[in-house]
């Protein structure tokens, strides 16, 4: 039998609506590049404090982590992310883009790299975090389909996530053999302020083999209406599908709305990066 193979392949999901982002925020000052960007809610070009925008610094953590090619999912309306690349080209990843017309969901929007997969195993992530490169590289060797498993108390102390936030993520249950068993998307305040014992949190950041598309076919509606991935992984665990939990103890630098740019942009200024 041979041996499995580094997964050095990864979606990255930027066709959100940014729809938090554009929200005005008060008491939040931004320079006039960063508000130009957020008002259009494409989060991914949000640039640091030396001008570099974010997904520079997700390619770079992908290119040190061992990824080659990635895929980037976006709108029909965020052309600036191509025309950025197409006169900034990463030195490091093979760049392509997927269009997903409509932002109907994440799961939808993994349906829209599926062409380019064309086969092979891939990371898929989100394009408004940035995931530390050890969990990454987990995942690239992990052999089969999984996801990084963050325990919670290490991303409230080392992220920007303050603990009224942590109920907008996914908790997961894992198996003590640590596949997963079961996960919740966007518990809200009920988790936020319960005494429960979950404290694994998912921040959509996975590895799948060609069985995850066409379960994203078949995925129905969640409760916000769209097509999201993690209802496509529960259904996924119920087909017997197995995930293998990657557990971590480190913070995601997360910018989801625009009080989040001012505080990571600064910390991003200070890094060296090479996408």
């Amino acid at each position: 039998m041979a041996a499995p193979r580094d997964c050095t392949t990864a979606v990255i999901l930027a066709a959100g609506r940014g729809t938090r982002m554009r929200r005005d925020a008060a008491g939040v000052a931004l320079d006039a590049a960063q508000a130009a960007i957020a008002d259009h809610g494409i989060k991914g070009m949000i640039p640091d404090s030396r001008g570099r925008p974010f997904l520079d610094h997700v390619l770079s953590s992908l290119a040190d982590a061992g990824i080659t090619d990635a895929c980037l999912v976006i709108g029909p309306d965020h052309q600036v992310i191509p025309a950025y690349y197409g006169t900034n080209p990463p030195r490091r990843v093979r760049l392509a883009f997927a269009i997903q017309h409509e932002a109907t969901g994440t799961a939808d929007g993994l349906l829209a790299a599926e062409p380019w997969a064309v086969g092979r195993d891939v990371i898929v992530l989100n394009a408004d975090n940035l995931y530390p490169v050890s969990a990454i590289r987990a995942l690239v060797t992990l052999g089969g389909p999984g996801l990084v498993a963050f325990d919670r108390d290490a991303l409230i102390r080392e992220s920007n996530i303050d603990p009224d936030r942590i109920g907008a993520f996914a908790i997961v249950t894992l198996r003590g053999d640590d596949t997963l068993a079961a996960i919740v998307e966007k518990p809200g305040v009920a988790y936020r302020h319960s005494e429960t014992d979950a404290t694994e949190i998912s921040m959509n950041i996975w590895r799948f083999d060609t069985a995850i598309f066409d379960i994203c076919r078949r995925v129905p509606l969640s409760p916000r209406g769209e097509h999201e991935l993690p209802v496509a992984v529960g259904a996924a665990i119920d087909a017997g599908m197995q995930l293998r939990a990657v557990r971590v103890r480190a913070g995601v630098l997360d910018l989801s709305n625009r009080g989040d740019i001012v505080t990571v942009a600064q910390r991003l200024g200070a890094m060296e990066l090479t996408p």
